[in-house]
């Protein structure tokens, strides 16, 4: 049998291209490397087996998950009550499938300093799930450092890299399709396009729907950006006072906003679904005042979290192609929306 061939300097220096000086300085821990240079050789160090950075197969066992701290706190709870069940649910997933899940939470200043949690040279692992939204410098942080890497719920077009995340196009085409079915065609749309590509290809299912059904979008009808990481109760307040007469139903970009628009409207007296229909994404336990039950599209978090965790255990290297693994998610027809008068 051959012998393993020893690797050395050298092979990560050639891996890499870069001098072998460099390489040294990195892994002795002196100074005239980069922080990220220095990342990007230990985590080739492990991967190639040299010396001490050697990868047993226990430490291959190891996944690891990189979460925005905001959205593991309880202070944020309508994210919490989405992201929670998704978080376990994917470390269920990669259990099943014989690896530990190791979550790594990132903070705020970590995110806005472009810092790497201890945890990403601390430990040796099989690959990175990036979980969530992050901002596009953070997410090419984690992408430059040359490990298996899958980001999961959210993407940036900007970065090739294999992805997962709910058909969110193709389950907004369906929500709205059915408030036309209902008799709707008035329909305005009330998502933050500019924050996430979640809602910007919610907003392209809307708007196909809109042409499919010969719908003219009317332009005031659709609030598109915000300057938060969500709408506030203000915010959709001011939306709607700016309007001289209002759709017969919306289409909203997650039942967040969704209860939310249902709120505002009912302290103006207009009632939901009597006057104005509404339909949300997420399929979100939410605590509402409002009392409606609401019409949703529910994202399929088990089966995402199992693709997640497929895709990355089928990659044999880090990959720079712009997999994208999509899953259907369910239309749940609830109360929040009726049918208008005469249609069957």
């Amino acid at each position: 049998m051959a012998r393993k061939k020893k690797i050395s300097m050298q092979d990560i220096a050639d891996r890499l291209e870069i001098s072998k000086n460099a390489v040294s300085l990195a892994l002795t821990n002196k100074k005239g490397v980069s922080e990220e240079l220095r990342s990007r050789i230990m985590h080739t160090a492990k991967e190639m087996g040299y010396g001490p950075y050697a990868v047993s197969d226990s430490e291959q066992s190891n996944i690891l998950v990189l979460v925005p701290e905001r959205i593991m706190s309880y202070q944020d709870n309508d994210h919490f009550q989405f992201y929670h069940d998704m978080i376990w649910g994917l470390e269920k997933s990669i259990r099943s499938k014989g690896f530990n899940a190791v979550i790594a939470p990132i903070d705020r200043e970590s995110e806005q300093l472009l810092k790497l949690p201890r945890l990403f040279t601390d430990i040796s692992y099989r690959g990175v799930i990036l979980f969530g939204i992050t901002s596009l410098e953070y997410a090419r942080l984690v992408w430059e450092q040359q490990v298996r890497l899958v980001m999961m719920d959210s993407y940036h077009r900007d970065l090739p890299c294999p992805a997962v995340t709910s058909a969110n196009m193709e389950g907004a085409y369906e929500a709205v399709s059915y408030l036309m079915e209902c008799g709707h065609a008035e329909i305005g749309f009330i998502g933050p396009v500019n924050l996430t590509t979640s809602h910007e290809e919610r907003w392209l299912g809307y708007w196909r729907a809109m042409q499919s059904g010969g719908l003219k979008i009317r332009g005031e009808y659709c609030l598109t950006s915000s300057e938060g990481y969500d709408y506030t109760e203000e915010e959709i307040s001011s939306f709607l006072s700016g309007l001289t007469e209002l759709p017969s139903a919306f289409f909203c970009g997650n039942d967040r906003i969704a209860y939310i628009l249902a709120e505002v409207l009912q302290k103006q007296d207009i009632a939901v679904p009597g006057d104005i229909s509404i339909a949300g994404y997420d399929d979100l336990r939410y605590d509402s005042s409002s009392g409606v039950n609401m019409t949703t599209v529910r994202v399929e978090k088990e089966r995402m979290c199992d693709a997640a965790a497929e895709l990355l255990l089928s990659l044999s290297e880090p990959s720079r192609e712009a997999v994208r693994w999509s899953i259907a998610p369910t239309l749940i027809v609830r109360e929040s929306v009726k049918r208008k008068q005469g249609v069957q």
